[in-house]
């Protein structure tokens, strides 16, 4: 689809013959969530473009389908960068060749290192349109910081994985990238100690940025940690360079061990780039993979207790974010929910073979209270069922 007419159409289409439609954009993310089972497809891939780019006023609109390395190349021309750190998981989630779109990254509500920081991607969306599945055209925000458009439905698409809504247009804010960046890096601490130095990091008026612990056999799949010894605990400075290398020598005195090691900007970069990614995951090609969030001090918890049944994993967001990979079955999916669940976390299976994927709960289920409202949305934005159905909840 080139036009948001066609996307209309096309929706409206789909509601008279009641034949349910896979919204996507190059599809890097197919494998996310539950299968949809859809004999036709939405692509917003051909719905591309940068609509406007104020440096001065800190804010990017662009269509949906627009490649994410286009964005990103024009805020880098300008001194700025996405605040939320968008990973890409097409290594990860095997789809490899096509970039993730910008409406992608929204649509999943995808957030990297940075979250810890700055927030999810959520909330840097100011503006959004979108279909909805009764074949309308909304909007929700705008292009200033303060407006009042009625009812925000930017945080309420953002992240429902085209459940609610075919998004074609986002306004984004952005920041100035910083001068430079610095990590330190501390080997040797177990996750327990080092979410205990994580998050005194973060407790700290440094301004961390970055905050992770990855065990020995993670390491190894990081470039930029190699020498490295063991575990490594990962802390990020993003400042400019006279602040960075203040920052850095301040929690150095206060929580270096012996061989830590301090990378510099292009280390530090290439480092944090590989964690966004989920890079240091050590995942078969056959092995399913989860991400839990939990309370910081609940992540090593959560490894500890998934390690005996081959899952493994890292922590990132200060121990909040446990990213694991393990057997595809029904056994390490429960124990994983158990485990999630008894830290007072949620979790999502990001990837797994379609039959797992069909066969279990892919996010945990709602409380009935919040149940009742999900459906009632799902009603209210597309009442046909025909956008992305059983994406989330089967049935929905």
């Amino acid at each position: 689809m080139t036009t948001e007419d066609s996307i209309v159409a096309a929706v409206a289409d789909a509601v008279r013959t009641r034949e349910p439609l896979l919204i996507e954009g190059n599809g890097t993310k197919a494998c996310m969530l539950r299968p949809v089972q859809a004999a036709r497809s939405l692509s917003t891939s051909g719905l591309s473009g940068i609509n406007l780019y104020a440096p001065k006023e800190l804010i990017i609109s662009a269509w949906a389908g627009t490649p994410l390395p286009e964005i990103e190349a024009a805020l880098a021309e300008g001194g700025q960068h996405l605040i939320a750190e968008p990973p890409d998981l097409s290594g990860l989630l095997g789809s490899t060749g096509k970039p993730q779109t910008f409406g992608g990254i929204v649509a999943t509500n995808l957030s990297g290192p940075r979250r810890v920081a700055w927030g999810a991607m959520r909330d840097h969306v100011m503006g959004v349109r979108a279909v909805t599945g009764r074949a309308e055209i909304i909007r929700s925000g705008g292009r200033v910081l303060k407006n009042v458009t009625g009812l925000d439905l930017c945080k309420l698409l953002t992240g429902s994985h085209g459940t609610l809504g075919v998004i074609t247009e986002i306004t984004l804010k952005v920041l100035p990238a910083p001068e430079a960046t610095g990590t330190l890096v501390l080997p040797g601490l177990d996750a327990a100690a080092g979410v205990g130095v994580l998050s005194a990091a973060l407790g700290s008026p440094y301004g961390v940025s970055g905050a992770a612990w990855l065990p020995a056999e993670a390491v190894g799949r990081v470039a930029g940690l190699a020498g490295v010894a063991g575990s490594a605990t990962l802390i990020r400075i993003e400042e400019f360079a006279p602040s960075v290398a203040y920052r850095i020598g301040r929690l150095h005195d206060q929580f270096g061990v012996a061989g830590s090691v301090v990378l510099d900007t292009a280390a530090s970069r290439s480092v944090w780039k590989d964690v966004g990614d989920v890079r240091p995951l050590v995942a078969a090609a056959e092995d399913a993979v989860w991400r839990v969030s939990v309370r910081p001090s609940a992540g090593a918890g959560v490894l500890d207790a998934l390690r005996p049944l081959g899952v493994t994993g890292f922590l990132d967001w200060g121990g909040g974010l446990v990213w694991l990979a393990g057997p595809a079955n029904t056994v390490t999916h429960t124990a994983v929910e158990a485990a999630a669940t008894a830290a007072g976390g949620t979790w999502t299976l990001v990837r797994a073979p379609d039959a797992l994927r069909g066969a279990v709960r892919v996010v945990p289920e709602e409380a009935a209270p919040l149940a009742r409202i999900t459906r009632q949305v799902k009603a209210a934005m597309d009442p046909a069922g025909v956008l992305n159905p059983g994406r989330m909840y089967a049935g929905l």
